[in-house]
C-alpha cells in the first residue's frame, strides 16, 4: 500500500509541475527486486532538506529523494534514467554542505548518499564496513569507504580498527568523503600529504550511463583523475580507496602573533619548505581585526592559567595575522616535543609575547571545527546562510591581495567569520586531476568563511557584493587567482575558469562518461538536454 501511495505521489508532483515523466516510477520503486534495493521518498521533509545547502541562499526543489542500500542502487537509478534519456537531472547529496546550490537537482531526483552509511551501521557494522588494510604494491595501508561515508566516521573506524588514520584532511569532518573528493579536500597538512585527492589510490563511480567503473593510477585513469576535483560531472563516487597512517595520539596546538604581513607570509613559506621530522605537521593562518582579537582574546583555545601578553598590541591597529601550527607527538617523543617545537619557533619573526601552546589528542584537534558548532547551534548562530568565498591566489600577488581586500575592500574589518589564510605546494597536486590551481608552486588559499547573522552589521547582501568585489578586483589587477569550490554564472566562465587545455579535456571526459549531462547540474557547468532528441554532448 506504502508503494502504491508514493507512486501515485510522484506522479501527482509531475502532473502538477507540467514535467514529462522521468521514469516509470513502479521500475523505480522495484530497483534491487528480491533484495530490496533502494527506495524514492517524497515525504516533505526528505524533499525539503534536499532543497537548500550550507549555503543557505539557493534553494531547488527536487522530484524525490533516492535513498540507495549500495552502489548497485545507484547504478540502476542512474543507467534507467540513461536509458530513456528523458532530461532527468540526478545529484549525489552526502552532509548537504554545498554552497552555492551545487547537489542540488530542480525537478529531478537526489541521490541521498547520508543514508548508505547509517542504516548499514545500524544493520551490520562488522559485515558492511571494510576493515583497513596493508598493500605492498602502494607500501601502507588503506581503507575502503562509501561514497557518503562523513570523514569523522572514517577516522573513528580506523582509529578503532588498528590506530590508523587518514594522512590528509579538512578543517570540519563532518563531510561526505565523496563530496570532498570532488572538490579536492584541503586543511593544514595539505603542504605536506597533498589534499585528500593526493591519498586515495583507488575509485568506484557509477558513471551518467550508470555503468560502475573502477579506477585508479593505472585503471582507467582517465575517469580516475577527471573525477578527482571534478565537480561530480563525471560520475558518482561510490566507494574510494583512502590512505591511512599510523595516527598520533596528541598534539602541540599553537598560535602566533603578526602585525607585518610580509614576514607572516614570508615564515609561513618557510615552514611549508621544510621537510623531514624537523617540521610542523600542519600550518594555516587566518586573518584578524587588531581590535576584535583584543577584545576577544581569551576564546576556548586559550587558557587564562597561560596567558597571552597583549599590552604591546595596543599600539597595532587594523589588521593582524595569526599563525596557527601543529606538532604531532607520541608516548615515545612527548619528552622531546617542547625541545622541538621550540627549535622550529626560534627561526620565525612574530610579535614578541603572543605565543600561545595547548596539547590536545589528536583527534580533539581534528575535530575542533565541530565543537564550536555545537556552540553556534545552540546559540542559534549556525543554520544561516553562508556566503563563502575561497580562492587560490598565487604566491607572487599576495602581498597585492593583502593590501586591495584586506586593507582596501574589507577596510581592516573582519567580522562576520574566519578568514583563512594558508600556503601550499603545488608539486603535491596531481596535474592530472581536474582541480584549477594557480600557474606557480606556492599558492594560497584564501577562504572568507563568513555567516549572515540575523541583526549583524553586514547583511547577505553586503557579505555577497564584497566577494563580488573581490572577484572583479582579482580579474582587473591580473591577480591570477582560481576559485577553490567554484561557483561560477555561464559557461563561458568555467571555460575561463579552466582555461582553453584544460577546459577540452573536461568537457571530452564529460561527453564521455555523462553524454547526457544528467549528473550534478547544480554547478552549472553543462546544461542538460531537455528531451530525449537533444543530441548527445558526444554527439555534439
Amino acid at each position: 500500500m506504502a508503494r502504491c501511495l508514493v507512486f501515485f505521489q510522484i506522479y501527482f508532483l509531475v502532473s502538477t509541475v507540467g514535467l514529462p515523466l522521468p521514469l516509470d516510477p513502479a521500475e523505480l520503486l522495484q530497483l534491487g527486486g528480491e533484495v530490496g534495493g533502494g527506495w524514492l521518498s517524497v515525504d516533505p521533509a526528505d524533499l525539503r532538506e534536499a532543497s537548500g545547502d550550507f549555503g543557505g541562499f539557493t534553494r531547488a526543489e527536487p522530484l524525490a529523494v533516492y535513498l540507495p542500500r549500495g552502489a548497485g542502487d545507484v547504478a540502476a537509478l542512474v543507467r534507467s534514467a540513461y536509458s530513456r534519456g528523458s532530461g532527468l537531472r540526478v545529484s549525489a547529496r552526502g552532509h548537504g554542505h554545498s554552497i552555492s546550490g551545487q547537489a542540488q537537482a530542480p525537478g529531478g531526483v537526489v541521490v541521498d548518499m547520508s543514508r548508505h552509511g547509517r542504516r548499514a551501521a545500524d544493520e551490520d557494522e562488522g559485515r558492511k564496513r571494510a576493515l583497513p588494510a596493508y598493500s605492498a604494491a602502494v607500501g601502507g595501508h588503506y581503507v575502503d569507504v562509501w561514497g557518503g561515508e562523513l570523514w569523522i566516521d572514517v577516522l573513528n573506524w580506523t582509529l578503532a580498527h588498528g590506530g590508523l588514520a587518514p594522512r590528509s584532511w579538512t578543517d570540519y569532518l563532518y563531510l561526505s568523503v565523496g563530496g570532498t573528493l570532488s572538490n579536492a579536500g584541503i586543511s593544514g597538512q595539505a603542504f605536506h600529504h597533498g589534499p585528500q585527492i593526493s591519498n586515495v589510490y583507488e575509485l568506484d563511480i557509477v558513471t551518467g550511463k550508470g555503468e560502475t567503473v573502477t579506477c585508479s593510477e593505472t585503471t582507467n585513469p582517465e575517469l580516475f583523475f577527471g573525477a578527482l576535483g571534478g565537480l561530480g560531472q563525471f560520475g558518482i563516487i561510490t566507494r574510494a580507496r583512502i590512505a591511512l597512517e599510523p595516527a598520533p595520539r596528541k598534539v602541540r596546538w599553537i598560535r602566533a602573533l603578526y602585525s607585518n604581513f610580509i614576514q607572516f607570509t614570508a615564515d609561513q613559506e618557510r615552514l611549508i619548505g621544510q621537510h623531514g621530522g624537523r617540521r610542523f605537521d600542519y600550518v594555516e593562518g587566518f586573518v584578524v581585526a587588531a581590535e576584535g582579537l583584543i577584545n576577544n582574546w581569551r576564546s576556548s583555545f586559550f587558557s587564562p592559567q597561560n596567558p597571552v601578553k597583549l599590552s604591546s598590541l595596543k599600539q597595532h591597529t587594523g589588521v593582524l595575522y595569526c599563525l596557527e601550527l601543529t606538532k604531532n607527538y607520541d608516548d615515545a617523543n612527548a619528552a622531546t616535543v617542547d625541545q622541538e617545537v621550540d627549535a622550529l619557533l626560534g627561526d620565525l619573526n612574530f610579535l614578541p609575547g603572543t605565543v600561545f601552546t595547548t596539547d590536545l589528542p589528536y583527534v580533539d584537534f581534528l575535530d575542533r571545527v565541530h565543537k564550536a558548532e555545537l556552540k553556534l547551534r545552540a546559540k542559534g548562530m549556525w543554520e544561516v546562510p553562508h556566503p563563502w568565498l575561497n580562492l587560490f591566489v598565487p604566491a607572487s600577488r599576495i602581498a597585492d591581495f593583502d593590501s586591495a581586500v584586506f586593507h582596501g575592500i574589507l577596510g581592516s574589518r573582519t567580522s562576520g567569520g574566519p578568514i583563512l589564510i594558508y600556503p601550499m605546494n603545488k608539486h603535491k597536486w596531481d596535474p592530472r586531476s581536474s582541480v584549477v590551481t594557480p600557474d606557480e608552486e606556492v599558492f594560497y588559499l584564501v577562504a572568507f568563511l563568513r555567516s549572515a547573522l540575523p541583526d549583524a552589521p553586514q547583511s547577505l547582501d553586503e557579505l555577497a557584493r564584497q566577494n563580488r568585489q573581490i572577484l572583479d578586483l582579482c580579474a582587473e589587477a591580473g591577480i591570477g587567482a582560481k576559485q577553490y569550490l567554484p561557483s561560477h554564472k555561464s559557461q563561458p566562465d568555467w571555460e575561463a575558469h579552466f582555461g582553453p587545455e584544460r577546459w577540452a579535456r573536461f568537457a571530452s571526459l564529460k561527453a564521455e562518461y555523462d553524454p547526457r549531462a544528467m549528473l550534478a547540474t547544480g554547478q552549472g557547468i553543462f546544461p542538460p538536454p531537455a528531451d530525449s532528441s537533444a543530441p548527445l554532448l558526444s554527439d555534439s
